[in-house]
């Protein structure tokens, strides 16, 4: 990665600085530097997590943001049709032309792309314990855990609704990727200011495969909440806003990175958060 960076910025004549990332996720010393150095561009060579460390840093602020996708699932990159090939992220990066996206707020922590509560999150947290990674190592992870999970009971307040539920999960997009091409919110969009909530609910576990597969197909159709059918497997919407209960302390995950789960979850849409670099 470091000579394909040098070769292809030097034959352009852009000049470049690496920096590496940092386990503790801030960034905010980035500001200074843009401004002191007139930088026009921050590429982030990483997945959705250090996308949205760097962009929570930088959300406002007057800079393009490019990605290289190296993560275990690359959602955004993937919704923004940027390759995994680090040659053809590169050329987009020199090439493309960066256009406003939407992030949204958990309580008080950003994210770029998804978050949920359930089974998905406890796949998210054990993942995380592997010594090896990649999609493989993810698929067997979710295995062990389908066979061991049971659904969560939630309440969830829109603004002129509210419901109780129990689900096996709960997804909150502002893409269609759940990662590596999984579309688990295929109506959404990265800049209509909307967020896509997935509500996959309890069912016999062996409808489970088949009613997640009809999300991810595009079968389900967008639900208007207000005309909520409860003898649906999934629950698909969208809002700019909602707040969740979790009674049972449901694990959480941001942007597949697991993160300490809470009671009561504020969750709402910051659009036009950051500029980002696409085809």
């Amino acid at each position: 990665m470091l000579e394909l960076i040098s070769k292809k910025s030097k034959e352009r004549q852009i000049g470049y600085e690496i920096i590496p990332t940092n386990p503790e996720g801030n960034y905010d010393f980035l500001k200074q530097k843009i401004k002191n150095e007139q930088i026009t561009d921050i590429v982030i060579c990483g997945g959705d997590g250090t996308v949205s460390a760097v962009g929570a840093s930088l959300m406002g602020f007057p800079v393009n943001i490019g990605i290289i996708p190296m993560g275990s699932g690359n959602g955004l990159a993937l919704a923004a049709k940027i390759p995994k090939q680090p040659s053809k992220a590169l050329e987009i990066i020199f090439n493309g032309k960066a256009s406003f996206i939407d992030g949204f707020y958990i309580n008080k922590e950003f994210s770029c792309m998804l978050c949920g509560m359930g089974f998905d999150a406890q796949v998210a947290h054990e993942f995380a314990k592997q010594k090896k990674r990649g999609l493989q190592t993810y698929i067997k992870v979710a295995a062990v855990n389908f066979f061991k999970t049971n659904p969560y009971p939630f309440s969830i307040k829109l603004k002129n609704k509210s419901l109780s539920i129990d689900a096996f999960f709960i997804s909150i997009a502002n893409g269609n990727q759940f990662g590596n091409n999984f579309t688990i919110a295929p109506k959404a969009s990265l800049n209509d200011g909307l967020l896509d909530v997935v509500i996959v609910k309890k069912m016999n576990k062996f409808l489970l495969p088949l009613s997640v597969l009809n999300q991810v197909s595009g079968i389900n159709g967008i639900q208007n909440i207000h005309e909520y059918a409860s003898k649906k497997n999934i629950v698909y919407f969208q809002t700019d806003a909602l707040t969740i209960h979790n009674h049972q302390s449901a694990p959480l995950h941001i942007d597949g990175d697991p993160k300490k789960t809470d009671e009561h979850f504020v969750i709402k849409i910051a659009s036009k958060a950051l500029k980002l670099i696409q085809p």
